[in-house]
């Protein structure tokens, strides 16, 4: 599908401008025409090498729509709607304004089709990657409702929010990261230079090598003879690992095990629920009816195990149950969680108390995040003890073998 540069004119003879995609001129002028304007010129885009590279940057994650950008643009959208400037003049001096050449592009083409008719939320459907689902849904709610002002505000508080879990997540799991990568650095260092120095020493003990030893030295023979090999079968392994979590049972047992992994897993654990009830509890407030809100949340989830259980509350919800019912059947709550969903329903404050709810997870959060250094030490601490105590009984054991001998 190429990509065409128009001009055109509005019903009320304003002049639009854009970019549209369409698989030939024709089809995008008549895309054009069913939307309400008249089209005075089609031009196609041409592509550039640095248009490419752009592109091929933005796939491996440089240069495109980060948290921050939506968190950013999300209050300036609030003050834009505060101060009473017309949305059009608005956009138009965020997408001016704007650092990230990807929201400036998206800016532009949403200014493109409001200035054509559309409405400000099916502007920015067209934009999926850019605008999550749940994003979009609670701008559609504020511009029916007229409470577009209080949607943004909310978004952008509860992006904030989501921001800072995220990264104070990133930041706990930076540390052990780095240790774990210097452990396998420093294995493989091991392996293919300092293990082959003492080979000429080990020979002289003419077959009584020991067991230790003689793993050490043929899994360093391994690595400098085979690493090709040992690459290769690294990167299939990676592969075949790769495809079958891209199959829905696949995915679905991979997200699992995530969520259920010995210290980790409860940290992702405590958050994926702070997300999903600041989420749920974001939507209501913005006026989206239970099992709309839950459909989206259950779309944005990004875990498949998470959204299978978000399937199964509105189910719940079509058969009639209540939330804190269909929440008790699901197991994704904790008791005390549960009771205050119950009492929100009984007082009509639900959005409320799933606030207080996702603020009862994101403290648990927070525990889980102070604890998981001290918890992921000591696993750290054996590990490289395994590694000294593996190679000291490699190294040390013939060396002191030809020791004795030499004492006898």
């Amino acid at each position: 599908m190429a990509s065409f540069r128009y001009r055109a004119r509005a019903s009320n003879g304003s002049l639009v401008a854009g970019v549209l995609a369409a698989d030939s001129r024709d089809q995008a002028a008549q895309r054009l025409i069913a939307s309400g304007v008249l089209p005075v010129n089609i031009d196609p885009v041409q592509s550039t090498g640095g248009l490419s590279m752009r592109h091929a940057l933005r796939r491996i994650g440089v240069g495109g729509m980060q948290l921050t950008d939506l968190v950013l643009f999300s209050r300036q959208m609030y003050t834009v709607v505060k101060a009473g400037i017309p949305l059009l003049r608005g956009l138009r001096g965020l997408a001016a304004s704007t650092q990230n050449p990807v929201l400036r592009e998206t800016l532009e083409d949403v200014l493109a089709n409001l200035e054509s008719g559309r409405d400000l939320a099916s502007s920015m459907a067209r934009h999926p990657g850019v605008f999550p689902t749940l994003y979009v849904s609670i701008v559609r709610v504020g511009e029916a409702t007229g409470t577009l002002e209080q949607s943004f505000l909310r978004l952008g508080q509860h992006l904030e929010q989501e921001k800072d879990i995220r990264d104070r997540v990133k930041g706990a799991m930076r540390y052990p990261a780095i240790v774990v990568i210097t452990i396998l650095l420093a294995a493989v260092f091991l392996s293919t230079v300092v293990i082959p120095k003492f080979e000429p020493i080990f020979q002289a003990l003419h077959g009584e090598i020991p067991l230790p030893t003689r793993i050490i030295i043929g899994s360093s023979a391994l690595i400098r003879g085979y690493w090709h090999l040992c690459l290769a079968g690294c990167a299939l392994l990676v592969f075949a690992l790769r495809r079958y979590a891209g199959t829905a049972t696949g995915r679905l047992q991979w997200d699992k095990l995530r969520l259920k992994l010995p210290v980790t897993g409860n940290l992702a654990y405590q958050s994926s629920l702070a997300k999903l009830c600041r989420s749920l509890s974001i939507s209501l407030h913005a006026g989206l009816p239970m099992t709309q809100a839950l459909q989206v949340i259950e779309r944005s989830a990004g875990n498949a195990w998470l959204a299978q259980k978000i399937h199964g509350l509105s189910t719940g919800i079509e058969r009639g149950e209540l939330l804190s019912k269909a929440s008790a059947n699901s197991g994704l709550f904790s008791p005390l969680v549960l009771q205050m969903i119950s009492i929100g329903e009984e007082t009509g404050e639900l959005p409320m108390l799933l606030d207080e709810a996702a603020g009862f997870y994101e403290r648990e959060t927070d525990v889980a995040l102070k604890n998981l250094t001290a918890s992921i030490e000591p696993i750290l601490i054996v590990v490289v003890g395994g590694m000294v105590l593996v190679l000291a009984l490699g190294i040390f054991m013939p060396m002191w073998e030809m020791i004795g001998k030499a004492g006898t």
